[in-house]
């Protein structure tokens, strides 16, 4: 029976915040106000470290600068910040992670709590096909149009704390699955938000923990990869 083996990606598969670096990334293009937009940015990230980010704030914050611009120039923008703040951060032991499972031939994606404009080409990167983020809003009837603008809303339940649970569940009925079909599953994750999913999955990794996710991991006996020395 195929295994099933879930990703968390900031500070997980990559030593860095994708969201946090987008956001830099768009004041460094003066996409957005300078002063205020940093300052907001890493309040959000603070709150989301200590357990209390308030989401629904958060993504009208972080999903506000897509609805200014056309996707053309938001796809320019991605591609150099990909170049910039992402790929020099892919490591080669993220990779040999999941080289394990995909040799192994696990079913694998990365859930995460980014939206997916931001994370559908790094999960590319690392040649995960499954992604599970939180999905921006786009005008107009076709949301795959090439053209398609962002609202700067979302869709859907967004893939954080529990619900990476509910997210992963409709994924995994999309394809006709669930959990009961894998005996074994995984979730690799750093961050104490993650707690619903890992206590859901029958081998929770605590991946270069924060604090508090270190002492449940120890507290529950829970497996601690320190992926990135």
């Amino acid at each position: 029976m195929t295994n099933l083996a879930l990703f968390d990606l900031d500070h997980t598969l990559l030593p860095t915040d994708s969201d946090k670096e987008w956001g830099r990334f768009l004041v460094r293009q003066g996409a957005v106000e300078r002063d205020s937009y940093a300052q907001a940015n890493e309040a959000f990230y603070q709150d989301y470290r200590a357990g209390r980010l308030d989401m629904p704030a958060y993504l009208r914050f972080c999903l506000a600068p897509l609805a200014r611009y056309p996707r053309d120039q938001l796809d320019a923008w991605h591609t150099q910040y990909m170049e910039e703040a992402i790929l020099p951060h892919i490591r080669p032991e993220a990779l040999a992670l999941l080289d394990t499972h995909r040799q192994a031939g696990d079913l694998c994606a990365i859930v995460t709590a980014t939206n997916t404009f931001v994370t559908r080409p790094i999960a590319r990167a690392f040649g995960v096909d499954h992604l599970i983020g939180t999905e921006p809003a786009v005008a107009g009837d076709d949301p795959n149009a090439p053209n398609a603008r962002y609202t700067g809303d979302y869709i859907g339940t967004p893939s954080f704390r529990e619900g990476k649970i509910t997210r992963t569940e409709t994924w995994l009925a999309s394809l006709g699955k669930t959990w009961r079909d894998f005996d074994h599953v995984f979730f690799y994750s750093d961050s104490a938000n993650d707690v619903p999913l890992m206590e859901k999955v029958n081998h929770p990794v605590a991946t270069n923990p924060d604090e508090a996710l270190r002492d449940i991991a120890l507290a529950r006996r829970w497996p601690i990869l320190e992926l990135f020395q």
